[in-house]
């Protein structure tokens, strides 16, 4: 007969409320602290309509903007006002999907107009420059 072995593993880790969701927040690694992210759905949420409804206009799916507003039973203003999401600044967008967007980016300020200088991107979205000031009104 042979003696029973158990293991016990000890993982320090906190289960944290972010969002409304439970997230898992794990221990540093190798003495480098673990570096915070507050991804926020709705501007994730926000940019991969507007990358979705980009690509079928490009697939040729739909001809307009109206006949996709129309088919996807969304305001043709707010459909536009998404797509030019898909104009934002690589750094941006990567930014936002890894949870590090500037402190005063939220999705109405995101929606606003915005340059479309991408070097003039950052700075004004994350001051919350005027678009006025781009010519942009």
């Amino acid at each position: 007969m042979s003696v029973a072995a158990s293991i016990t593993v000890r993982v320090p880790l906190a289960i944290r409320r972010r969002s409304g969701r439970k997230t898992v927040v794990t221990p540093m690694q190798q003495g480098v602290p673990a570096v915070a992210t507050r991804t926020d759905p709705a501007l994730v949420k926000a940019l991969a309509r507007a990358f979705r409804y980009q690509r079928l206009l490009d697939e040729g799916r739909y001809a307009s903007i109206s006949e996709m507003a129309e088919a996807e039973r969304i305001e043709r203003g707010y459909l536009g006002t998404l797509l030019r999401l898909t104009l934002l600044a690589p750094g941006i967008v990567e930014a936002i999907l890894n949870g590090r967007p500037p402190e005063s980016l939220d999705l109405p300020r995101l929606l606003e107009p915005f340059p479309m200088d991408w070097s003039a991107q950052p700075s004004a979205l994350a001051a919350g420059v005027a678009p006025s000031r781009f010519g942009l009104d």
